[in-house]
């Protein structure tokens, strides 16, 4: 099986395959590769609210239906299906930086070389093969002169040591906030990559909504 033909199995459903890695043993895991999965763009959003997950009024519709894809497709593949989110936890983080598509941007938070700054990995597919992989890409960071990421946010919630979460919050608290709220941050939405990946503002303003619910 290959990078390729798994992709093509994921795009089928949805989703696309947004990096892969070799296993390492700190990885807890026995060999094999892992195989991140994120939304197919554009029309992820529209595909998503046709579901029965999100028609039965229940929680966390896009967890559990990132749940049911990817265990479907774990089963299709021979392969074991694993989750950003629930037990155990799992490294994305440090598997997407070990994949050569992403990088910590300038401002602190993932940047994908297609998803920019919107990057989000719904599951991940380990397979015991060792696939053969792409080599290693260069961060867009790299060549990103104006870095709009350090400059944009309203707050300079990012200019801090660190990520100034309380000051995040009180500006989405805000009148002025609302925009982040409906589109999604802006700061995210300043890279240049970002404004290339076709994601649905309906979408940002669903992850908004679950990072800053209303009282």
């Amino acid at each position: 099986m290959t990078l390729e033909e798994i992709a093509e199995a994921t795009r089928a459903v949805g989703l696309d395959v947004l990096g892969a890695c070799p296993t390492q043993e700190d990885d807890g895991l026995d060999g094999g590769t892992i195989v991140l999965l994120g939304p197919a763009e554009p029309g992820f959003w529209h595909l998503i609210n046709q579901s029965a997950e999100f028609s039965d009024g229940e929680r966390d519709p896009l967890d559990r239906w990132s749940k049911r894809v990817v265990e479907e497709l774990a089963d299709q593949l021979n392969a074991h299906a694993m989750f950003p989110f629930g037990a155990p936890p799992r490294p994305f983080i440090g598997w997407a930086l070990r994949s050569g598509r992403a990088w910590v941007s300038p401002a602190g938070m993932l940047v994908h070389d297609v998803a920019g700054l919107l990057v989000s990995y719904r599951g991940a597919l380990l397979l015991e093969e060792a696939l053969m992989l792409p080599g290693v890409g260069e961060s867009p960071c790299a060549t990103c002169e104006q870095k709009p990421c350090l400059t944009t946010c309203p707050v300079d919630a990012l200019s801090h040591q660190g990520y100034d979460l309380d000051a995040c919050h009180a500006f989405l608290d805000s009148s002025e906030g609302s925009d982040c709220l409906s589109a999604g941050c802006k700061v995210r939405r300043a890279c240049p990559v970002s404004q290339s990946y076709p994601r649905h503002p309906a979408q940002s303003a669903f992850h908004m909504a679950a990072f800053h619910p209303k009282a």
